[in-house]
């Protein structure tokens, strides 16, 4: 039987309900069968419900399902240790989403730099970011269309153009905290930050005294080809954001901070259903399979190989530039057809975002396959 929509009106969904996964495959009501290069938007890391994550959940259902944050729980613990261990950041608060995590991140900023910089609440923030969708956040993005949207916004974000480090420094006063920015801006089009000026920015947040953060929710957990974007450029953040990947799928996110920058006293921070065990145990494993000897260097490969082949289509199409790093990839049309190649693919059975009009967005599983790659290759010639 036909169920009725009940949904509450968000965005325009495709008349299609997914009821199986596998890997890279989605599967209909019909059986029919999709390629999904978007995995939840970079979310299901390992692809769709791996053994591994079926394992760990099964395994801790029988155990332990939730108990309150206000008491340890073993998966909690283990996952936060090894968060520590391959960030070099000592401090771990798990949350439900990248938004979560975001907000809480404000919220650590602004407490630390109400005690070490007398009261300063400023973040700077640049143009095009994408930071979540809860007040704070959307305050702290520059997503076109956001201007005036929930007013009044929270204040204190100060917006700066990307990659202009002399933006930065006039930005930074004595009313600020902090620094925040994504290495690669993926809402905005999968849009890189410069080496040099990530490297400068610590620097130079270094040297005027503000915290430095990293929102990779889209960018960590291998997603680059390194577990965290920011080891390309040879840097650590004072604060870190992680969420989507970190799950494998499931709700999950993190805020990391160095010890210094660790200032929350205690009912400043929590959350009903944060660091559950069945949640952590199921991070925990995702990680894991990510950190094991080889893997990364796989997605490093398989993204330079994809990237190689976009900008093969690209010159023999007369197309755009292809940039992004690892396995978050964008490919420039030219023109703003974006949509309507998504819906061109949607029917060849092909699952591709278009972030931006004139931009599409690649965001396959790290464990793809070159098979796959070029059965998304010949489906996206198909759509184009």
């Amino acid at each position: 039987m036909q169920a009725v929509d009940s949904l509450m009106f968000i965005t325009q969904r495709p008349d299609l309900t997914f009821v199986r996964g596998e890997g890279s495959w989605l599967y209909d009501r019909a059986g029919d069968a999709y390629l999904d290069f978007v995995q939840g938007w970079a979310v299901n890391a390992l692809g769709h419900t791996p053994a591994l994550m079926r394992e760990a959940l099964a395994a801790q259902a029988t155990q332990l399902i939730n108990v309150s944050p206000a008491y340890y729980n073993e998966p909690m613990r283990r996952f936060a240790a090894r968060l520590a261990a391959l960030s070099g950041l000592e401090r771990v608060f798990f949350a439900n989403s990248g938004a979560e995590a975001n907000e809480g991140a404000i919220k650590l900023a602004r407490k630390w730099g109400a005690r070490e910089r007398g009261g300063a609440h400023e973040i700077v923030v640049f143009e095009d970011a994408f930071h979540g969708r809860t007040l704070a956040t959307m305050s702290a993005s520059g997503k076109a269309g956001w201007e005036r949207l929930f007013e009044p916004k929270v204040p204190g974000f100060v917006r700066v153009p990307r990659d202009s480090l002399d933006a930065v420094r006039r930005a930074i006063g004595p009313r600020t905290c902090a620094v925040m920015l994504e290495p690669i801006q993926g809402e905005a089009g999968v849009v890189p930050f410069q080496d040099t000026f990530l490297r400068q920015l610590r620097e130079l947040t270094r040297e005027l005294g503000v915290l430095l953060v990293l929102d990779e929710i889209q960018t960590g957990i291998g997603r680059t080809g390194r577990m965290f974007c920011y080891e390309h450029v040879g840097i650590r953040p004072d604060i870190l954001t992680l969420g989507k990947g970190i799950g494998g799928g499931v709700p999950l996110a993190a805020l990391l901070a160095s010890e210094r920058a660790s200032v929350f006293q205690a009912g400043e921070q929590g959350g009903t259903f944060n660091g559950n065990p069945l949640m952590t145990a199921v991070g925990d494993a995702v990680v894991a399979e990510v950190a094991r000897p080889g893997f990364l260097a796989q997605v490093a490969e398989n993204g330079t190989y994809l990237a190689e082949r976009l900008r093969a289509l690209s010159a023999k199409r007369s197309l755009g530039e292809v940039r992004g790093r690892g396995l978050l990839l964008a490919l420039e049309l030219g023109r703003p057809r974006g949509a309507e190649v998504v819906q061109r693919a949607l029917e060849a059975r092909l699952l591709i975002n278009s972030p931006r009009a004139a931009c599409l967005r690649f965001m396959p599983a790290l464990n793809v396959t070159r098979d796959e790659i070029e059965e998304m290759l010949a489906r996206l010639r198909s759509a184009l």
